[in-house]
């Protein structure tokens, strides 16, 4: 009765705007016979609705919609919906191989997965049944995002830059703008950069970490130094650069004074090596290091200040474990295409490889099949689990002994 009352009104009442409070009436009293109605009969509701609530079509039906899904009495037809595609126990499986890859994205862990769970199955790292595994590996990234949603919950921390620039050498080091090795066809050209740990009191001698990131691959070393001298930054450069899978053909650098300098120019003409530099001001011009600079080094030592031959030791300990974990099991995504469109700028990127894969695609001619048969190896013999334990126990090392007083982060953990 209540309702043909209300019909009535609608059909007979001069068009009058509602409160709030009567449109959700209106909407409590039709939502269940709309639900029950026909589609003729659902029409004709959803006209009186808009005659009587100002409501347009569309917006119309998905209130009635929701109205009749909470008002008191009504339930859900059984039997409709999808029924769910994946199981706990492969969600599961999913968080766990998230958080070995330490966190990554959808669209980078979905292309790694088949090469990860078969690596942790090779270790005894993880047992699937089979129809677990084939939803694990059948999971789109959309719904690996969806699934994780709710497990990420990440602070952001934004650093401070300790660069001084180096006037010296300038006119002897031609600079190199952020588009010139974009297209880059060969490995061995780095871009590198030195990131500070004076946890936020830049005076004394602190530790510093050199980056050094191969543009082609992404495949990325790192070395802790006692401070900034030049001697400590041309040594690391030697060392380091010796463990790239490949032949270095080119640095690129900021204009800061510890790269400015006769030791690294000298060093790089010895060896053959092209030197350039960024434009001043320009940190577009270093961006894949800059980006390096976060996702592989503050993500696992933070900004607390680190000193001393010991925990600069320490430091290169974490290194040694972690420039394995980055460039086997880290996929990454590079930009192929970018377009403009008005105001907007659309990216199109490739499909997500770990620096090792984009390392053996290469062909044999800039790098030999010997040297690829023994990363091969070495790749197989890795346990990312274990690497990621290992990480774990480095960083709450270097955490304990940060200095009394200062913010220090809670012990790492996988989740």
């Amino acid at each position: 009765m209540a309702t043909r009352n209300v019909r009535h009104q609608i059909q007979e009442d001069s068009v009058m705007p509602l409160s709030l409070t009567e449109r959700q009436a209106v909407l409590r009293e039709l939502a269940d016979p709309y639900r029950r109605a026909r589609k003729r009969e659902q029409t004709q509701i959803i006209n009186q609705v808009q005659t009587l609530c100002g409501y347009n079509r569309s917006y119309a039906a998905r209130a009635l919609r929701s109205a009749s899904s909470r008002g008191r009495g009504s339930a859900a037809r059984p039997g409709r919906g999808r029924k769910p595609s994946y199981d706990p126990a492969a969600k599961a499986a999913l968080i766990r191989c998230w958080a070995i890859l330490n966190f990554t994205t959808g669209k980078r862990l979905q292309p790694f997965l088949p090469d990860l769970v078969a690596q942790l199955e090779r270790h005894g790292e993880l047992t699937l049944e089979p129809t677990v595994r084939g939803q694990l590996l059948a999971m789109s990234a959309a719904s690996i995002d969806r699934f994780l949603a709710a497990e990420r919950r990440r602070l952001e921390v934004k650093g401070r830059s300790g660069t001084k620039p180096g006037t010296l050498l300038k006119h002897q080091i031609p600079v190199r703008t952020w588009a010139e090795w974009d297209d880059a066809t060969q490995p061995g050209f780095l871009e590198i950069d030195l990131v500070s740990h004076d946890g936020g009191a830049a005076r004394g001698d602190f530790a510093w970490t050199l980056d050094m990131v191969d543009i082609l691959t992404g495949w990325t070393e790192t070395a802790a130094v006692p401070n900034k001298a030049r001697k400590w930054v041309r040594d690391a450069l030697h060392t380091h650069c010796a463990q790239f899978p490949f032949v270095i053909r080119g640095i690129d650098s900021d204009n800061g004074s510890e790269f400015i300098n006769h030791h690294l120019v000298d060093w790089c003409e010895t060896h053959q090596i092209t030197f350039t530099r960024s434009r001043a001001y320009h940190k577009n011009d270093g961006c894949y290091v800059e980006q390096k600079n976060w996702t592989v080094i503050r993500r696992y030592v933070g900004y607390l200040r680190y000193e001393g031959a010991e925990q600069v030791a320490w430091l290169n300990d974490l290194y040694a474990t972690l420039r394995l974990y980055t460039n086997f099991f880290q996929p990454l995504q590079k930009a192929v295409a970018k377009e403009r469109r008005g105001a907007r700028t659309y990216r199109r990127y490739d499909r997500a490889q770990t620096p090792f894969q984009r390392v053996m695609a290469l062909p044999d001619t800039l790098i030999s099949p010997d040297r690829k048969a023994a990363l091969q190896a070495q790749y197989e013999a890795l346990n990312p689990a274990a690497l990621r334990r290992d990480l774990l126990h480095l960083q709450n090392r270097l955490w304990d002994t940060a200095p009394v007083g200062k913010d220090v982060p809670e012990k790492a953990s996988m989740l």
